[in-house]
């Protein structure tokens, strides 16, 4: 049989011509294998004249199907090899059939590995790592970002001016120097000796502005939690933050209370007038003598922590009273003043009334700033009014006009 001839058989066509003698009898069409016993819900054959010969058997014919014969030559029978071919069709479309089923039904899109556990861990975990690491480098820069932008640079200070605390501060620094004369540099000067209260960062002369302002504002507010009573802060005994900072404690008693009262009231006032202050700070009072910060050499010549055996002999010392007379607005960066005090903006004298000429010049120019800011607010919201906004218009138009 030529190749020509296997075609045509193959697409169902027959050739006239002698009808063939008869032969063996015809094989039956076998039954579906049990490989495909399972899918039949699931496969629909579809119709051709392959599968309805294969259904109905050789010895009919297909409706409106070519016959083809070949002559008796002997060899292989005709029936039997067009049953053969159609066996190897339909096994072909069945496959193909099974295949586009498993293809449509909804676990076909899941991939292999996935579903028998099997991930490519080595990769993934690369990646994980990498985007971890990532994360972390951002959260590092972020919180660099956030500690640089509030890098304090002012402080609302209360001054220490006791003579008799000052006196008792000079004879422990000269005590600790006598011990290690490389520490000498790492001492406060008398004349900065002083308890924060608030740490802030001011960026420019109108923040400053703001911040003075905020001072004043907070004066009413310390004279209420006072209730007209003095507030007397008793020093006593020594302490370090870190073995990096030496300072003088504020010692227990019913001052804490109002004083913790009066930062946390400064707080909340600076920061309604929108200035970044004490920003994850935990106010503890105290009267700094000497920080290792002011020296850096001191690191390099192996001083890395302040030796407690240093002020022993201080450790319970009694150091005197200091009267809360003056709270001030000061710059960590400015210029100090000739007495070894920080540079001072402003201050509120904490009374009834003013104590000394320069805490009367200080009331004074806020009087007369507070008048001058007033009438400025009173320019812009009549500048703000649409009829004198008009008249602006038309008077600079007609002098345009005349020249």
């Amino acid at each position: 049989m030529s190749r020509f001839q296997a075609l045509l058989r193959l697409g169902g066509l027959r050739l006239r011509g002698p009808r063939a003698a008869p032969g063996p009898a015809a094989a039956q069409p076998r039954p579906w294998p049990r490989l495909w016993s399972g899918l039949r819900l699931f496969l629909v054959p579809r119709p051709g004249p392959l599968r309805q010969a294969a259904i109905d058997g050789p010895g009919v014919q297909t409706t409106g199907a070519a016959t083809m014969e070949r002559p008796e030559t002997g060899g292989l029978n005709s029936n039997n090899y067009e049953n053969v071919a159609i066996k190897e069709e339909i096994s072909e479309e069945l496959e193909a059939n099974a295949m586009d089923s498993l293809v449509n039904m909804p676990l076909a899109t899941i991939d292999i590995r996935d579903d028998c556990g099997i991930t490519d861990a080595p990769l993934t975990n690369t990646k994980r790592s990498k985007e971890n690491e990532q994360i972390k480098n951002d959260q590092v820069k972020k919180r660099k970002r956030k500690q640089k932008d509030y890098q304090p640079n002012y402080f609302l200070s209360i001054p220490i001016t006791s003579k008799e605390i000052i006196g008792g501060i000079k004879i422990l620094q000269k005590a600790i120097i006598q011990q290690d004369t490389r520490l000498a540099k790492a001492m406060v000067g008398d004349g900065s000796f002083h308890i924060t209260l608030l740490v802030m960062r001011l960026l420019n002369e109108d923040e400053i502005n703001i911040g003075i302002d905020a001072l004043w504002e907070l004066k009413p507010y310390i004279e209420e939690i006072l209730q007209g009573k003095h507030l007397t802060l008793p020093f006593q005994g020594i302490d370090t933050f870190g073995s990096q900072v030496g300072f003088v404690k504020l010692k227990e008693g019913d001052h804490i209370n109002p004083l913790l009262e009066i930062a946390e009231t400064a707080k909340k006032t600076f920061q309604e007038k929108g200035i970044l202050a004490g920003e994850n700070r935990h106010f503890k009072p105290h009267l700094t003598f000497m920080k290792l910060s002011k020296a850096p050499v001191l690191r390099k010549n192996g001083v890395k922590k302040i030796n407690p055996e240093l002020y022993e002999k201080f450790i319970n010392c009694r150091f005197g009273e200091e009267m809360l007379q003056r709270i001030d607005l000061c710059s960590m960066q400015k210029k100090k003043r000739s007495d070894g005090y920080y540079h001072c903006e402003s201050s509120i004298v904490i009374g009834k009334k003013p104590i000394g000429i320069q805490d009367l010049i200080n009331e004074a120019l806020h009087q007369e700033r507070m008048c001058l800011k007033s009438k400025v607010k009173q320019i812009k919201e009549l500048l703000l009014k649409p009829e004198i906004q008009a008249k602006i218009r038309k008077e600079l138009l007609e002098e345009r006009l005349i020249h």
